[in-house]
C-alpha cells in the first residue's frame, strides 16, 4: 500500500465533506491518501475538446479532466450531478450507502402554501414538479452551493426554497424552518456518493471497490438507467427512486412538463435478482405511452429558451 491515492474534490463544504468521508473510510482500511481540491477547467490543459472525450457534466467536468491530467486518482461525487455516461477511461467504483433521499423546503412561514407564492429552485424536477401540486405558485431559479443558497434565501422575497435534505445534514445546516416533501420523488441516485476512478489504475480501483454498497449501487443503477433512456442527453423533469425491502425492488419514475400540466407516473415491484434492466424496461414503457412527444416537447422549449 505504498502509493497515496489522491482523491480529487471540489472545494465547497459540501464537496469537501464527501472526500474527508471516503479519505477516513480508505485510511481505516490502512491505505494512504491526499484530498485534492481542483480549480476550475480554465486552468487545465487538454490535449482534445472535452466533447470528444464525453465529458459533459457541470458539476463534475473539473474533476473529469483532473483525473485524465493524472493530477488526481479519484473523484468523489453527489452521484444526482454525475452524467449518466462517464467519460472515455473513467469508471464507476463505487457507490456508499445513501442518506436520506427526500427533498424539503426550507420555508420562511408556511401561510403561503393554500394560495400564491414563489418557491426558489434551480432544478427542473422539483419546479415541475412543485407546480403540478401548487399551480398558483411561481417557481424562481436559484443557483450555487449549499450555503449560498440559504443565503439566498434570506436575502429575497421568495417564500421558501427546495433542497436536498441529505446536502443540508451533512455539513450541519438544516434550518428549523424545513418541511419534508414525501410526495416528491427526488433525483436518480438523489442522497448517494460516487466514487469514481480512472480505468487504467487498478490500484485505486481495489481499494475504492473496498467501499461499494451493493443495496444503495442496485438501486441508483436502476435510477440512472431510467435517466438516462428517458432524457437521452436532455435535460428534463425525471424524478426516480428505488427502495429495496428484503428479497424485492420497489420502483417509481416519472417524467413531467416543463410547466408541471402533464405528468406520467410508473410504478413496480419486482425481486432484487432481476434489478439489471428494470430501469430500461421503464422508461421504454413511459417513452411509449405519451413520454416521447412529451421529451419532444420539452426539447423544444428548452431550445426556445436558450434562443
Amino acid at each position: 500500500m505504498s502509493k497515496t491515492i489522491r482523491i480529487g474534490t471540489r472545494d465547497s463544504q459540501l464537496a469537501l465533506w464527501q472526500a474527508t468521508t471516503v479519505q477516513q473510510q480508505l485510511e481505516a482500511l490502512g491505505y494512504k491518501t491526499e484530498i485534492v481540491s481542483v480549480k476550475s477547467t480554465g486552468d487545465l490543459l487538454l490535449d482534445k475538446p472535452l466533447y470528444e472525450l464525453g465529458i459533459t457534466g457541470i458539476f463534475t467536468k473539473t474533476l473529469d479532466v483532473a483525473m485524465i491530467n493524472a493530477q488526481v486518482d479519484i473523484a468523489v461525487h453527489s452521484m444526482k450531478d454525475v452524467p449518466t455516461l462517464l467519460p472515455k477511461g473513467i469508471v464507476q467504483t463505487a457507490v456508499l450507502p445513501r442518506a436520506n433521499t427526500r427533498d424539503i423546503l426550507v420555508y420562511k412561514e408556511l401561510d403561503f402554501l393554500n394560495g400564491t407564492g414563489t418557491i426558489a429552485s434551480g432544478s427542473l424536477r422539483r419546479k415541475a414538479q412543485w407546480l403540478n401540486k401548487y399551480p398558483t405558485h411561481s417557481v424562481e431559479d436559484i443557483r450555487g452551493n449549499v450555503n449560498t443558497r440559504l443565503q439566498k434565501l434570506q436575502e429575497n422575497s421568495w417564500n421558501a426554497a427546495i433542497f436536498a435534505k441529505a446536502g443540508l445534514e451533512r455539513i450541519n445546516v438544516l434550518p428549523e424552518k424545513y418541511l419534508e416533501l414525501d410526495w416528491m420523488v427526488p433525483a436518480p441516485a438523489q442522497g448517494a456518493m460516487v466514487v469514481v476512478c480512472m480505468q487504467n489504475d487498478p490500484f485505486s480501483q481495489e481499494a475504492v471497490a473496498k467501499l461499494n454498497h451493493l443495496p444503495t449501487a442496485i438501486c441508483t443503477h436502476v435510477e440512472r438507467q431510467f435517466l438516462q433512456v428517458l432524457e437521452g442527453g436532455c435535460t428534463a423533469p425525471i424524478g426516480a427512486l428505488a427502495i429495496i425491502d428484503k428479497d424485492q425492488l420497489s420502483f417509481e419514475g416519472l417524467l413531467l412538463s416543463l410547466d408541471g400540466k402533464q405528468k406520467l407516473e410508473i410504478k413496480k415491484t419486482i425481486p432484487v435478482s432481476e434489478y439489471q434492466d428494470l430501469g430500461k424496461s421503464l422508461a421504454l414503457e413511459i417513452l411509449q405511452n405519451g413520454g416521447k412527444a412529451l421529451m419532444a416537447d420539452i426539447k423544444t422549449n428548452l431550445a426556445n429558451e436558450k434562443a
